[in-house]
């Protein structure tokens, strides 16, 4: 984000509502000196775990910009060095620097949005709503139907559980 960036609603993805965090997508878009979206395959995360997948993408996205960072601020406290920049560990960055936030905002749209596309396509699922977490409704389309290619099969379906629907 430029130096002079302010945006007061801008905060931790999982705060903000889905409508908010959209709006906030556009002008973090708008405004970035430079962004990516990275991701990995189930099968990368089945093989690597969950941490070390999201390292990955985070590394594809850093590939991914058009300006190279001087230095990267990584929410969490596990990160492996990029190259030869500097990077800091923040836990619970993403309510403590707007890029962190900004990254979060990202990142969460973007899977989302990835999510009700998949649903087009399998709709047994409910991920235009659950957006991939294992509700009731999730887990009785795997009940039901199995698994597709786009299921981790390292996915432990109680993990983060919810009853809520969405």
């Amino acid at each position: 984000l430029p130096p002079n960036f302010n945006c007061e609603p801008l905060n931790d993805s999982k705060q903000l509502s889905e409508k908010t965090r959209n709006e906030l997508r556009i002008i973090i878009e708008k405004e970035a000196t430079a962004f990516a979206v990275a991701h990995c395959t189930p099968e990368e995360i089945d093989e690597i775990n969950i941490l070390w997948a999201s390292v990955e993408a985070m590394h594809r996205a850093i590939a991914k910009l058009k300006i190279t960072p001087q230095h990267i601020l990584v929410d969490g406290n596990r990160f492996k060095p990029y190259k030869d920049i500097p990077h800091t560990c923040v836990v619970k960055g993403d309510g403590k620097y707007m890029s962190i936030a900004a990254a979060s905002v990202l990142a969460k749209t973007y899977r989302d949005e990835h999510m009700k596309n998949l649903h087009n396509e399998f709709p047994d699922y409910g991920w235009d709503k659950n957006k991939g977490y294992p509700t009731r409704i999730h887990r009785e389309g795997i009940a039901k139907c199995g698994i597709t290619p786009h299921h981790r099969k390292s996915f432990n379906l109680n993990q983060n559980s919810s009853d809520k629907e969405e």
